[in-house]
């Protein structure tokens, strides 16, 4: 997976990129924390999938 990705930040309030600042395995499949490199809005990922990632 990459270090990086492009996502909305509702914080900024427009396409920002993200960094990945932490990742772990849990039963559910990976977990990811990102961060936005503008403002350090942070937001938490499981597996990629969801459209509407969850706030760190």
């Amino acid at each position: 997976m990459s270090l990086e990705m492009e996502f909305h930040c509702p914080d900024c309030g427009e396409t920002q990129d993200f960094w990945r600042v932490a990742a772990m395995t849990l039963h559910l499949g990976e977990k990811t924390k990102w961060r936005c490199n503008h403002c350090d809005y942070g937001l938490t990922r499981i597996n990629g999938d969801r459209a509407d990632p969850i706030e760190a």
